[in-house]
């Protein structure tokens, strides 16, 4: 499935996955291939994208939008500390 990772600033990552884990607002949830549409608010935590190019990106929250194996996701990066 697709995964495009976008902030404010810039995109953070744009490839094909098999998996991500999100940190939804009623709690961490996984999406994977033929996963049913929706839209959810994301909370402060971790997005984990795992397939030949995996990813971890802290964030303070965001959305995500999944539609048609696509999986469109927007954050707010978490600073360095």
């Amino acid at each position: 499935m697709k995964v495009v990772i976008v902030s404010p600033e810039r995109t953070l990552y744009a490839a094909d996955a098999r998996r991500v884990v999100v940190p939804g607002a009623k709690g961490r949830f996984e999406v994977l291939r033929h996963h049913a549409p929706i839209v959810s608010s994301l909370t402060e935590g971790v997005v984990k994208v795992g397939g030949d190019m995996p990813a971890e990106f802290s964030i303070k929250g965001g959305f995500v939008e999944v539609s048609a194996d696509c999986v469109n996701i927007c954050v707010e990066e978490k600073s360095p500390e």
